[in-house]
Formats: C-alpha cells, sequence, structure tokens
C-alpha cells in the first residue's frame, strides 16, 4: 500500500458519515478539547511566568541582584569598594550605610529603615531611586527621599521637616535617650510595593555618618548591580579572599527570597501537570473515535488485508487518523492561546489591585521552554492515545470478519 493509499484512508474517515454521525460527533470533540486544554495550558503558564517575571522585578528594584554585608563592627572600607570597581568594572556598586528608624509628624509615628548612600551610584542601579533623584527639589541640609506610601499616610510636602528617632542612645542626663534629628523631604519614590513605600527612606552618606559618629569611608555593605548574579557571587566571593577586610559576606536576590520563588516554581510545575490532564481527558475522545471508526469499517479493514495490505499499514491509517485530529487540535490550541493572549495584553478584560500586586495589567509572558514542553508533552499524549486503536486495527482477522460479515 503506498503513501497515498494511506493518505486517501484518513481522509476517507475523517469525512462526515451520514450513518453514523456519533462518530464525527466524537472526533470533533477531541479536536476541540484537545485545543481547548493545549490553549488553558500555555495561557496559565504565560501568566505565571509574567507574574513571576513581575515579582522578580519588583524586588530586584529595592533588593538589588547581589548585596556584599559586613559582618563585623568595622564595617566595609572605601579600599574594598575601590579594588572590587577596578577587578570588575562591568559589575555597579553602590556601598550603603543603613539604621533602623521612627519617624514621627505630629502625633502620627512610623516605623522604617533609612539608607545613607552616594545618590549618584545608587540612581544607576535602583531605577526607582532614580526617578526620584532627578526630581528632587535642592535642600540645605539632612536631605531625605521617602517612599509614596509615607509621603501620602503623612500627608507631606516636598521641603517638609520630618523628625527621626534613631536606635542610637545618648546620655541626657542620668539616662540614655534616642537621637532625634529633622530631614527635609527632597523627593518621593514609588516602587509599587507598600511595603517599601512605606518603612524605606534614604539620605546621603554625610547626614547617616554624622548621626551615626563614623569616620567617611566607612560602609555597612555593598548594593551590586549584574546581569548574570548566579555566576558573578562567585567570582565576587574569589575575589575577596585576595582583598584585606575585616569580614564580609555576600548574598544574592535568589538566597534572600528563595523560599517564596521556590514555592511559585512548585506551583508552576502542580499547575501544569494539572492542566495537562485537561489535554489527557480530550485523547480519551480520539481512543473512543477511533475504537467507533474501527468497528464501523471492519469490512473494509479485512478486505484491504485480504488484498493485501499488511498489518503494518493498517496500524498507520489508523495512528496516523488519530494523530490528525490530536495534531490539528494542538495547532488550533495554539492560534486560540495567541488570540487570547493579545486580548489579554490589549484590552484590561482582567485588572489586578495596584495595593496588592503593585501592577494594574496582568503581565503574560510565555517562555520558550513552557512552549516547548506544552507541544511536546501534548504530542505525547496524542500519540500515544492514537496507538492502541491502530494496534488493534491491526490485529483484525480477516478471515474470521468476511466469514461472519
Amino acid at each position: 500500500m503506498t503513501n497515498k493509499l494511506i493518505v486517501f484512508f484518513i481522509f476517507k474517515y475523517l469525512r462526515f458519515d451520514k450513518t453514523q454521525p456519533f462518530i464525527t460527533v466524537t472526533a470533533i470533540l477531541a479536536f476541540l478539547g484537545v485545543g481547548i486544554g493545549v490553549m488553558v495550558l500555555l495561557v496559565a503558564m504565560a501568566i505565571m511566568n509574567g507574574m513571576t517575571k513581575e515579582f522578580e522585578k519588583k524586588l530586584f528594584v529595592m533588593n538589588y541582584p547581589l548585596n556584599l554585608f559586613a559582618i563585623s563592627s568595622r564595617g566595609v572600607g572605601e579600599d574594598v569598594v575601590a579594588k572590587l570597581e577596578e577587578k570588575f568594572p562591568d559589575l555597579l556598586f553602590s556601598p550603603y550605610l543603613q539604621m533602623q528608624v521612627v519617624v514621627r509628624k505630629g502625633s502620627e509615628m512610623s516605623a522604617g529603615m533609612i539608607f545613607g548612600v552616594d545618590m549618584q551610584k545608587e540612581s544607576k542601579i535602583n531605577e526607582v531611586f532614580q526617578k526620584a533623584f532627578v526630581e528632587q527639589k535642592e535642600v540645605a541640609s539632612f536631605p531625605l527621599i521617602v517612599g509614596r506610601g509615607l509621603y501620602d499616610k503623612f500627608l507631606l510636602e516636598l521641603e517638609d521637616k520630618l523628625t527621626l528617632f534613631f536606635t542610637k542612645l545618648e546620655p541626657t542626663g542620668l539616662v540614655f535617650s534616642p537621637v532625634m534629628k529633622r530631614f527635609n523631604v527632597s523627593g518621593v519614590f514609588d516602587s509599587g510595593l507598600k511595603a517599601y513605600d512605606v518603612g524605606y527612606m534614604y539620605t546621603d552618606f554625610a547626614s547617616l555618618a554624622k548621626i551615626r559618629n563614623i569616620p567617611f569611608g566607612v560602609y555597612d555593605g555593598i548594593h551590586i548591580y549584574s546581569a548574570k548574579p548566579m555566576e558573578d557571587i562567585y567570582k565576587i566571593r574569589e575575589a575577596l579572599q585576595e582583598i584585606p577586610h575585616y569580614g564580609l559576606g555576600i548574598e544574592g536576590w535568589w538566597q534572600q527570597n528563595g523560599n517564596f520563588f521556590a514555592a511559585m516554581a512548585m506551583e508552576k510545575r502542580a499547575l501544569f501537570i494539572v492542566l495537562m490532564l485537561i489535554v489527557l481527558m480530550a485523547s480519551l475522545n480520539i481512543i473512543s473515535s477511533l475504537l467507533m471508526v474501527i468497528m464501523n469499517r471492519r469490512k473494509e479493514i479485512a478486505l484491504l488485508l485480504s488484498m493485501g495490505a499488511s498489518q503494518k499499514e493498517i496500524k498507520l491509517i489508523f495512528f496516523w487518523l488519530g494523530n490528525v485530529i490530536g495534531f490539528g487540535g494542538i495547532i488550533f490550541g495554539v492560534i486560540l492561546a495567541g488570540i487570547c493572549m493579545y486580548i489579554l495584553s490589549i484590552f484590561p478584560i482582567i485588572s489586578l489591585p495596584a495595593d496588592v500586586y503593585g501592577i494594574t495589567k496582568l503581565p503574560l509572558d510565555l517562555a520558550y521552554m513552557d512552549f516547548i514542553g506544552t507541544l511536546i508533552g501534548s504530542f505525547l499524549i496524542v500519540s500515544l492515545s492514537s496507538y492502541y486503536p491502530a494496534r488493534r486495527a491491526s490485529k483484525i482477522d480477516a478471515l474470521q470478519v468476511l466469514r461472519n460479515e
């Protein structure tokens, strides 16, 4: 039997049969089921990837790809920063000081963390801070860039004064009292994440160093921007072995938020498996449709076998008949997924609360590996579903069928 004849019988069995309309209906249901399953799976993976990347972006903004920190009270010296900048010219370094603080305006109070930074360097690795830095007002001394959450909570205006209470204690008579200092609000940043917008503040090195009574050129740590942090963390660790210091540690964003992203990765794998079951359920219709075709065409199969067709050729006819239905459904599902993602990206059908997610638009980002994984998984399920009926068709006893029917 030639390949052309196999193709002829495949299309013959795909045509609508007036005597057995339910067979065609079952094939159409299998086609639609596989297509919808693939569409749902691709869209769900795109949403999961989009949300994960959006959260990574938000966390990168305020957490930084790499963070070098002092593990001794002697801090990080300026010489360490200079040597790292010399050894890694492709990385960006922003040293910082940090201190816990309580903010007060009138009767309102709020706790948070204040960072003393080189504002030029910090703006190069933090796009949220950069916008506030560019738009900030010039103040005489003790500038303070606050988050949008704190700005709105205290009904602040630029150049307003905020009273900050620091955890450092100074002797006043017979007791110790916290250090208090008034700062001038010079700018506002908006990260989209309420916890950062309320709890983080920035000032310059001189202001925070003055309050802590530490010399210039001593820092608590260094924020580091790297395009490949998972590789560069090992290179920096090796370089630190050759640079004299008083004890330094380094960690990446994945270590700071490892549990969160591990949970999202597990959720994505579980969702992939669950949604792949939709394709599996739809493929059962392929099996039932092929078995009904085989039962309805037993005499034709017996005649083909008696005329010299081999069992392998009969198996190929029904195997590819099932694959045509299934593969057609997969292609249909990919097209539907593309249309669905286009509509979701253009029209605000699903809106997200900005105070919860930090974004208002549903993020979509279909990864190449997820797309390939979905296609491979769907092809395997469809092929396995087509194999069993095709094998049953090739095992038909032609002599017994022709004798009885």
